[in-house]
């Protein structure tokens, strides 16, 4: 059956909000601040996370399944904030789709009014055993073939995430990009210097909590470990970690080679929304 009309017009009038985010190949700067998806079927969480870091916020990102643990449907959380009026960036991992799967999610973030969706493939977990059948390069070809004949799919935007490697020639053909976290804007404006200046690129900026938030990514997650001196800065001063993210942010705002951040606040997201707010105001 065809889609009526009516409903078309409907969901472009929506996903206009959503349609004018790191996708655009404009100076603005975006702000994308990651929310933390329920574990349990409640959004009363995901409403505060979201009031408390509008102020700040450009678009709030969704995880999907991170971390190897089930949580609600990115796309239902990214639905949710949508229809508050603020713009949602939903994550859809390859690991736990095939083809079938991965084009009814197509479908249903057009129905939702989701216009951006960030394609990651997946982290690893003894419970999340990858089904195989697709790969991050299959999604965004896919999803820009569905772009190319569906008018429903015209407006929107597909990103990849990039490590801080040479970025492949197939993940250059995405709207966007999203940087692996870092602590050194040097190294993150050399790596910029090897893309394109019409690559959009969001630069991934992580809110260390804690000492032992430094340590186990150190021992776990060696590739996005803070550095020593961050590290001996939280054993002395548990704000060190939003300082030194606020500070980075501002730092990689003034380097304008960037469309904006990705910012992972975990549980010190009102820490941040008050630091940071003040912090852009003074970069201009």
């Amino acid at each position: 059956m065809a889609i009526p009309e009516d409903w078309r017009v409907n969901w472009i009038e929506q996903g206009a909000i959503a349609a004018a985010g790191p996708g655009d190949r404009d100076r603005s700067f975006h702000v994308v601040c990651e929310v933390d998806p329920p574990a349990r079927p409640d959004l009363s969480r995901v409403d505060e996370q979201v009031a408390v870091l509008e102020s700040v916020a450009t678009a709030f990102l969704v995880p999907d399944n991170h971390l190897g643990r089930a949580t609600m449907s990115s796309l239902v959380v990214a639905g949710h904030i949508a229809k508050g009026g603020k713009r949602a960036i939903a994550c859809l991992n390859a690991r736990d789709r095939n083809l079938l799967g991965f084009r009814r999610d197509l479908i249903s973030a057009a129905w939702l009014g989701i216009g951006e969706l960030l394609l990651v493939y997946g982290d690893s977990s003894p419970d999340a055993t990858r089904t195989g059948a697709l790969n991050v390069r299959q999604m965004l070809s896919q999803a820009r073939e569905i772009r190319e004949r569906s008018a429903w799919a015209s407006a929107m935007r597909f990103g990849v995430s990039a490590s801080r490697q040479p970025l492949p020639l197939w993940k250059r053909q995405a709207d966007f990009v999203f940087a692996q976290v870092g602590y050194d804007v040097e190294e993150l404006v050399s790596w910029r210097a090897t893309l394109s200046d019409e690559i959009p690129v969001l630069a991934g900026v992580l809110v260390v909590a804690s000492a032992a938030m430094a340590q186990h990514l150190a021992e776990q997650l060696p590739e996005i470990a803070p550095p020593q001196k961050l590290l001996l800065e939280l054993k002395e001063d548990p704000d060190a970690g939003v300082r030194r993210a606020v500070e980075l942010v501002g730092a990689i705002k003034q380097t304008k080679m960037f469309a904006g951040v990705h910012l992972v606040c975990g549980k010190r997201y009102r820490d941040v929304a008050s630091e940071l707010s003040r912090a852009l105001e003074e970069v201009q």
